[in-house]
């Protein structure tokens, strides 16, 4: 089984995401940590005494020297950014915190295709192998595909026993992501966030409205004209577009219509619950509709047709860029942190320095949202995973989460590292004074005294200020012991606004059949999806043709997910 399993894998490899069902694994080793002293136990089941004997000596015996992950973009001190000097304070902390040293390798994959090579790389290889990760970063869709495969821990009884559980205060974020036994195989650090809409603040000050008045869909799409059509950037260019995302629809990546919820509105264009019934939301009537609206807006050119293809990169750098050869009004993207990401570039970019912190509006979700899903969708938290050596214990596993995941929130020095990156490069508490954009209209000065925690310049731009590292400060499930709080207002501001505008995005779907098929799912449903927003076909025919090819299919795919 588990060579069929992986065989699918690495055929579907170059697809971004996927989703699957649960199961649990023989034993289980669990590490209680209390101060300084650290006791080892482990449980099996199925088991002879002997092998219990042998599984208990290794566990107590089991040093890892060792540790090879794989992150995405999501962990911001990247080489270029103060990377070895996270790498070397966490190993200088973990290995105090442990009683023995261990060695951090960390693999950072690029974002646009993380999924597919996190595939390859799990399916070419084994534990033990250079290069093969021992945790990694997976996406809610990617572990529901690979909880099944034999390839990942099952981490319940670690997640148990942890000692940050005293200090857990959204105990939910991981509860909800147990298999129907009680099994864990991905562990989520912070709740997942998601997307709100912002709109440049001088492109409504040049068409003459104002975000509070944006309240439908025809108001928003009325705003998107008057962006496309009235020169709202003065350079007169015939290159200007209302909004600009990384695709029509995310469709293999839940919540898939997070990047254009205004003309998705109430559509999900995948396996869903609905009134507790699993459907399939794209055979639905109102996939057809955000079809026809997409095809409209595309038809009207307020779209910008690099959307087509977009990845989150060029989307973002082509909505902030001062490049106006095109420019765009609207682009929906990360709330919180991202709302002083996209202001700092803009910043950066020398666009509407004028308006200062005020060059962004968030729009409130329009009236339609609000009436099908209640708001902005809050996505599945991404999650950690440790691969599973399946040698009949789980020394190396427990070891790992202890070195990996235990010290992650820990509240105090390991935790800031992954929060806010390395002390004295990302941040620092010692008395400093500097200035950004030195000698320009937008010099900035930052002063601190000694002990006043304080994020520094970015290493690799002197002229912005650091943000954070991999766990967001509001989002995460322990808080920092320490006091070491970000005191950003703009970011403040965007957690605050999403948190009062959002909804849990629903659960994605987990069945064997949907497991098989859902590569090709992904690739039939984009392509029609496409081709119904060009205008090639109608949305109805994308909708008739995904049936007359997979109706059978989606119909077993149902039924197997109401059986659960």
């Amino acid at each position: 089984m588990k060579k069929k399993v992986l065989s699918l894998l690495l055929s579907t490899a170059m697809v971004a995401s996927l989703a699957a069902c649960g199961s649990t694994d023989a034993g289980t080793t669990t590490t209680t940590t209390t101060g300084d002293n650290t006791t080892t136990e482990t449980q099996t089941s199925d088991s002879t005494t002997a092998t219990s004997t042998t599984d208990t000596a290794a566990a107590e015996d089991y040093v890892l020297e060792t540790l090879n992950i794989v992150v995405d973009g999501t962990v911001t001190a990247t080489v270029e950014s103060g990377q070895a000097e996270f790498v070397q304070q966490w190993e200088e902390a973990v290995s105090e915190k442990l009683g023995h040293p261990i060695k951090l390798n960390i693999n950072q994959l690029d974002h646009s295709d993380y999924s597919g090579t996190v595939s390859r790389l799990l399916t070419t290889g084994q534990p033990g192998d250079e290069g093969y990760p021992d945790a990694l970063i997976m996406s809610a869709t990617m572990l529901r595909q690979y909880q099944t495969t034999g390839l990942l821990w099952n981490m319940a009884d670690a997640y148990e026993n942890a000692e940050f559980q005293s200090r857990v205060t959204l105990p939910s974020v991981n509860e909800n992501m147990k298999t129907s036994d009680g099994a864990l195989y991905g562990f989520a650090p912070t709740y997942g966030n998601g997307c709100v809409t912002y709109v440049k603040q001088s492109w409504l000050d040049a068409v003459g409205m104002k975000a509070e008045d944006i309240k439908t869909f025809d108001d928003y799409y009325a705003m998107l004209k008057a962006f496309t059509e009235n020169d709202p950037d003065g350079n007169g260019s015939a290159g200007t577009y209302g909004v600009i995302a990384a695709g029509y629809g995310k469709l293999d990546e839940a919540p898939y219509i997070n990047y254009m919820p205004e003309f998705w509105q109430g559509a999900y264009p995948s396996f869903y619950q609905k009134d507790g019934v699993w459907v399939d939301g794209f055979t639905e009537q109102a996939t057809i509709d955000a079809l026809a609206r997409l095809a409209q807006g595309y038809a009207d050119g307020v779209i910008d047709p690099d959307t087509e293809d977009a990845g989150t990169k060029q989307a973002r750098e082509k909505f902030f860029s001062n490049d106006q050869s095109t420019s765009e009004g609207v682009f929906t993207y990360w709330a919180g942190t991202w709302l002083r990401t996209l202001t700092t570039n803009m910043e950066k970019q020398e666009v509407d320095n004028d308006l200062g912190d005020d060059r962004l509006v968030q729009l409130a979700p329009i009236q339609e949202i609000k009436d099908t899903w209640g708001g902005y969708l809050n996505r599945e938290a991404p999650v950690w995973v440790i691969t599973d050596d399946q040698d009949g214990n789980d020394s190396r596993e427990q070891a790992i989460f202890d070195a990996l995941l235990e010290t992650m929130l820990d509240g105090d020095r390991v935790q800031t590292l992954w929060t806010y990156g390395a002390e004295d490069v990302h941040w620092s508490t010692k008395a400093e004074s500097f200035k950004t954009n030195e000698g320009t209209e937008n010099e900035k000065s930052y002063e601190y005294a000694d002990g006043e925690f304080h994020l520094k310049q970015s290493p690799n731009d002197p002229n912005s200020l650091w943000k954070k590292n991999h766990l967001d400060a509001v989002l995460v499930i322990a808080p920092l012991t320490n006091g070491f709080v970000d005191n950003d207002e703009l970011v403040a501001e965007g957690n605050k606004f999403f948190t009062e505008n959002c909804v849990d995005a629903p659960a994605a779907a987990s069945c064997e059949t949907l497991t098989e098929v859902e590569a090709e799912l992904v690739e039939v449903k984009t392509t029609l999806m496409k081709q119904a927003v060009a205008g090639e076909i109608t949305p109805e025919e994308a909708v008739a043709q995904y049936v007359e090819a997979y109706g059978d299919v989606s119909e077993q795919i149902v039924s197997e997910l109401n059986a659960q």
